[in-house]
């Protein structure tokens, strides 16, 4: 810039004024007015705002004609050399257009605010639906200022009349999980307090249990597989082997209360992350429970938080001394699902297995908590076609979790590594060394578990073993063709540079 404006010299015009030369210096800045009143100063004619036309009393001069012409010519001639009018348009159409600009960001900048402002509402809106926190894992533990909301509106599902067909198949371990809709879900749990008697013995109010379901029912998120689903999938094989073994007959309606009331709780709430990234990531949770089982012990928490609403109060009419008991049962039971206490549990379950007595309460605990535990991972327990979604389910939950690891740091269990693991090698490992041992051992003491329970389990790790077989067999040929092919190029690569 100060070069451009070194180089600049101001315009002189020369005028002869009676013999007398005047010399008119002027820059390009000045416009049509400053020029016309330099050559009237330079001719000594008036200085006007006006254009200067003398006037005389007879006819203009040779000479006032003369300088008229030429102050005329020179006004034009400088007003299209500095395009006076032409800039003025363009600077008054530039300003326009950033006026124009600076409203359009303002607008702009309006409706960014108005689309924040949406999506705050619609955050509290979902916040205060789900009446839990939103995060789904860290710092997930229930707001202790808010409270789980019951339904007031009762009854707030349809009164579904399940036909006998329904009735019998919900009996038995075979039953579809998949068929139902929640609300047939709620309607069949419903139905099973009803048959096991628990409603007539422990005098529970049906408008209660119908409260209690459905606010169940919204304390579970919607995790691929950690969901309200898989609940009722838990409760109703807890009723199925109920049926099969004939635990009515053995146990008290205290236990079957406890072990159906245990598996709808099991776990609610559940983040969709498991304990061990829990106490690795040191989540609110794993803080809150010292790395102890905190899944589960929040569960419980949960369960009992929505116990304490009197109109979800299953438990309102039976005395506190029952209450208490109950209470302990419950929370026994589902901290028996922490999958890390399985070898111990399955460990003093085997102690006590040829000298089982029903009336030792140690014994019927220990038995209820397998009991439970048979039922929270029973999935292939079920017909293929029922089962095997499960198995999609969680490894799309396994998959979530391992990717959430990486990208924290975190270790990376490989059964849950989506580079590492298949489906048959998720199954195998799991049926061999962890369900089937669990059913030998309920056999041993409930033999009718063999052909409907055991009896599908071997027949589904012989059929995931198959599916490995061909798995191995494709990635045998797949690598020898890759290896063939890698040949080939290095044959070519030869028979290339030979020729050259």
């Amino acid at each position: 810039m100060g070069s451009s404006s070194s180089t600049y010299r101001p315009k002189c015009v020369y005028l002869d004024i009676d013999g007398r030369i005047q010399k008119v210096t002027f820059s390009k800045y000045c416009n049509s007015r400053d020029i016309m009143e330099l050559f009237c100063i330079a001719t000594g004619l008036p200085s006007t705002p006006y254009k200067v036309i003398p006037v005389a009393t007879g006819q203009l001069t040779e000479k006032e004609e003369l300088i008229q012409n030429l102050l005329a010519q020179v006004v034009e001639q400088f007003s299209r050399v500095f395009k006076i009018n032409e800039l003025k348009t363009e600077v008054a159409n530039h300003l326009a257009m950033l006026e124009k600009r600076v409203e359009l960001e303002g607008l702009k900048v309006a409706e960014i605010e108005k689309c924040k402002s949406d999506i705050k509402k619609m955050r509290d809106e979902m916040a205060a639906r789900n009446s839990r926190t939103n995060c789904p894992c860290k710092y997930s533990f229930l707001d202790e200022n808010k409270k789980l909301i019951p339904r007031r509106d009762v009854p707030s599902y349809p009164k579904y009349i399940l036909s006998q067909e329904t009735i019998e198949a919900l009996r038995k371990p075979t039953f579809d999980v998949w068929l139902w809709e929640p609300n047939e879900m709620l309607s069949c749990l419903e139905h099973m307090y009803h048959d096991l008697g628990l409603v007539k013995d422990f005098k529970i109010n049906p408008i209660i249990l119908k409260r209690w379901l459905l606010c169940i029912h919204d304390n579970y998120r919607n995790n691929p597989f950690h969901n309200f689903r898989h609940c009722f999938c838990v409760t109703q094989m807890m009723y199925s082997m109920i049926s099969l073994c004939s635990l009515q007959v053995k146990l008290s309606q205290t236990d079957i209360l406890m072990l159906m009331t245990a598996s709808v709780c099991h776990d609610l709430d559940h983040p969709g992350y498991n304990n061990t990234y829990q106490i690795n990531a040191q989540t609110e949770l794993a803080v809150r429970y010292n790395d102890i089982s905190p899944l589960e012990n929040h569960h419980c928490a949960v369960a009992f938080q929505i116990f304490a609403q009197p109109e979800c109060n299953i438990f309102s009419n039976i005395d506190q001394e029952q209450f208490k008991r109950i209470r302990q049962g419950m929370i026994t039971l589902i901290l028996a699902t922490d999958m890390a206490r399985h070898a111990e549990i399955l460990d003093s379950f085997k102690e006590i297995l040829d000298n089982f007595d029903y009336s030792n309460e140690e014994h019927v605990t220990q038995l209820k908590m397998v009991l439970i535990k048979c039922c929270d991972i029973s999935n292939e327990v079920r017909p293929m076609e029922v089962a095997e979604p499960w198995v999609d389910c969680l490894l799309e939950e396994y998959f979530m979790q391992s990717d959430r690891e990486k990208s924290e740091g975190l270790p990376v269990a490989p059964f849950m590594d989506r580079d590492k693991v298949t489906k048959p090698t998720a199954q195998i490992g799991f049926l061999k060394f962890v369900l089937i041992p669990m059913f030998e051992i309920i056999t041993k003491l409930f033999p009718v578990v063999e052909e409907v329970l055991l009896q599908p389990l071997w027949e589904s790790r012989d059929r995931y073993e198959q599916l490995k077989q061909i798995d191995d067999t494709m990635k045998e040929l797949q690598k020898k063709k890759n290896e063939s092919l890698a040949s080939e190029g290095r044959e070519n690569t030869i028979m290339d540079t030979k020729i050259l």
